[in-house]
């Protein structure tokens, strides 16, 4: 079976009030239509045409390095005639999958059952609704074969009781598809020519109509405004922590946590309560991750601990390392097996040797930390000189005091030891101390000023 989909996302989603394109909105860090381009991929399609009409530069752009062929509705005129744009692009002996850009959550085992059901006819998705108003009911006869979709708007009070609708997701063969749509009138209320009108058509030709009823809800929902992006967003949410959850992966409470793109977790982790995930995350055996952190593409390997309120962002993490609370790590940092980053520290730039320990209060950019280092409270490495970036290399075992300023490009060598309080502007060699501060004066007999 030769397979092409066809996504519609020609809409303005004008209730969204953004002059974004509605399939461009984000559900769990990823544009609605990647959604859809990614599960029509799950089912190995000879071709993806994407339907786009508002703002359709916008969503070309969006998603230049896919493999998508792109058809203009320079009008919309109803989904019927959107397809019409996009379906003499496909193969005549194709089974063509029509799908929504606003409607990201459906799953492709569904859409293959669907699929297998359209070899001779077209085949339809249903779901039942006890709210069912504003969807297309779905007409049976009285042996409950289909016979019709009827609009909400040009339903009868009977055939708004009716309580199983059309999602409006359909396949059917491409040939006959195409046939179907030439029949197709816009005798309606909103005079548009609606897609599921050739469901009605095939049924008049003799044709019998697979109906395949969905039990999750949830799968076709469509987005159409905030608090339904909203609740999606929780719904996929929910959907990817109990996949996690089944996986073996501890999480405190699968409502307060999001994963805006891929979260890949080892065996015994186990995530708290207000974590965001951004990008790709991967987290090794036995890692900890403490409640309301933010982590974005980012490698954590096994044995790690991150504290509370962290927030980390394309580092690498090796093993047993412990972070925060209340760090940030920042693009290029990378963290050596038994290191740690402690409270109120900040990193760029920067590797910590294994064993080296930055406690508290520090800021470490374009530093080279060796093994077993200690780099006390208040320590600042000053980096940048208005115009440029400078690095500094500190040896193994160094040692530099509290409350310390090291203006870069310096090195401070094996075993160089900094005395607290000091400003290092030269470089340090093996061994030595290095003290860069102003000789303490005390002053008898001072008196403090009065007020007057």
């Amino acid at each position: 079976m030769v397979l092409e989909v066809i996504i519609l996302a020609a809409g303005k989603g004008s209730r969204m009030q953004s002059t974004l394109p509605k399939v461009l909105h984000a559900l769990a860090g990823a544009p609605l239509l990647q959604h859809v381009v990614n599960t029509a991929k799950k089912l190995n399609p000879h071709a993806i045409h994407v339907v786009v009409g508002h703002e359709a530069d916008a969503v070309r752009a969006a998603f230049s390095q896919e493999s998508l062929r792109f058809h203009e509705q320079a009008d919309q005129l109803g989904t019927g005639h959107a397809v019409i744009q996009a379906i003499p692009h496909c193969q005549p002996d194709s089974i063509v999958l029509v799908l929504y850009g606003d409607v990201p959550l459906i799953q492709a085992e569904t859409l293959s059952t669907l699929c297998e059901a359209a070899t001779q006819s077209p085949a339809m998705l249903s779901v039942l609704l006890e709210n069912p108003e504003g969807y297309g009911r779905v007409v049976r006869d009285a042996q409950g074969e289909f016979q019709a979709v009827v609009e909400d708007k040009d339903a009868t009070q009977d055939q708004r009781h009716i309580k199983e609708v059309n999602t409006g997701i359909l396949a059917a063969p491409a040939s006959l598809l195409t046939a179907l749509l030439k029949q197709v009138t816009n005798t309606n209320q909103q005079r548009e020519y609606y897609l599921p009108d050739i469901l009605a058509l095939a049924r008049a030709d003799g044709l019998s109509i697979p109906v395949h009823t969905t039990s999750d809800i949830i799968e076709v929902l469509g987005v159409n405004d905030r608090l339904q992006l909203e609740e999606l967003e929780r719904a996929a949410q929910r959907r990817q922590a109990e996949t996690l959850m089944r996986q073996g992966v501890a999480i405190s409470d699968r409502r307060r946590i999001d994963i805006r793109g891929e979260l890949i977790c080892g065996e015994g982790v186990s995530v708290d309560v207000n974590t965001v995930f951004e990008g790709r995350v991967v987290l090794g055996d036995g890692v900890r991750i403490g409640a309301h952190c933010v982590l974005k593409d980012t490698e954590i390997a096994a044995g790690s601990v991150i504290e509370p309120f962290c927030h980390i962002e394309s580092a690498v993490i090796g093993q047993n390392c412990q972070v925060g609370p209340y760090a940030r790590l920042r693009t290029g940092t990378r963290l050596d097996p038994t290191s740690k980053v402690g409270n109120f520290v900040e990193t760029k730039n920067t590797k910590v040797g294994e064993g080296s320990k930055a406690n508290h209060l520090a800021y470490l950019g374009d530093a080279d930390i060796g093994v077993g280092a200690n780099i006390g409270a208040g320590t600042i490495t000053c980096n940048y000189d208005g115009a440029n970036k400078h690095p500094t290399r500190l040896g193994d075992r160094v040692f530099v005091g509290s409350n310390s300023t090291l203006v870069a490009p310096v090195v401070i060598e094996d075993d160089g030891f900094v005395g607290a309080g000091s400003v290092i502007t030269d470089n340090v060699t093996r061994g030595e101390l290095a003290v860069g501060r102003a000789r303490q004066r005390n002053i008898s007999g001072w008196q403090p000023p009065k007020k007057n």
